[in-house]
């Protein structure tokens, strides 16, 4: 597989959305920066915040937390990936997952939006579903016509203690996957206990 040469990280921008589960994406791609000293800043051409860093074979690593809202994360995605002509399999979007637990971190590549208005968008401006992801769980309200509600509201203390926790263990095997031993990532994060 190729080398992930661009992680996006999916949020709503503003202060009142920084601690809903929706920003699930901004908190690992915030963590994961200031790991690696990592500075963002306001690139109005790809319609985001950016850093830039280096990867392991010497190329660019690029970090993106889009500026645009959710439904539209995928002109962010789409306008730096074409200016540094990255393919679709060499992104990671980092997005919340109401299908998993909080607590939960898996990867995945392809696969369809489920109802995730940010995947949605970058799914159809990308041309298709064959980018990575990695899904950080943040559970489900269990009513379908909560989760508006449910996804733009902060975790209760114990859920954003293992979402911070799934975050921890996510950011642990990351470099691996960024290495491009994706299959060995994926098995030490889903296997690790929760």
């Amino acid at each position: 597989m190729s080398e992930i040469r661009l992680i996006v990280g999916l949020g709503n921008p503003g202060p009142e959305y920084v601690k809903t589960r929706h920003n699930a994406g901004f908190w690992l791609l915030d963590e994961f920066a200031w790991q690696q000293k990592a500075n963002f800043h306001t690139e109005g051409k790809f319609f985001g915040d950016v850093a830039r860093m280096s990867r392991s074979d010497g190329g660019d690593l690029w970090l993106l937390k889009p500026s645009t809202f959710m439904n539209l994360s995928g002109q962010a995605v789409v306008a730096l990936a074409r200016f540094y002509k990255i393919l679709p399999d060499q992104i990671l979007v980092v997005h919340d997952e109401l299908d998993l637990p909080p607590g939960c971190a898996r990867f995945k590549q392809g696969g369809g939006h489920g109802g995730h208005n940010g995947l949605k968008d970058i799914i159809a401006r990308c041309g298709g579903p064959d980018f990575w992801r990695l899904r950080l769980g943040i559970g489900h309200p269990g009513d379908r016509a909560e989760v508006v509600n449910y996804v733009l509201k902060k975790p209760r203390g114990e859920e954003q203690t293992e979402i911070d926790g799934a975050i921890i263990s996510a950011l642990a095997v990351l470099p691996q996957a960024l290495a491009g031993d994706m299959a060995g990532a994926m098995k030490q994060l889903h296997t690790a206990a929760k």
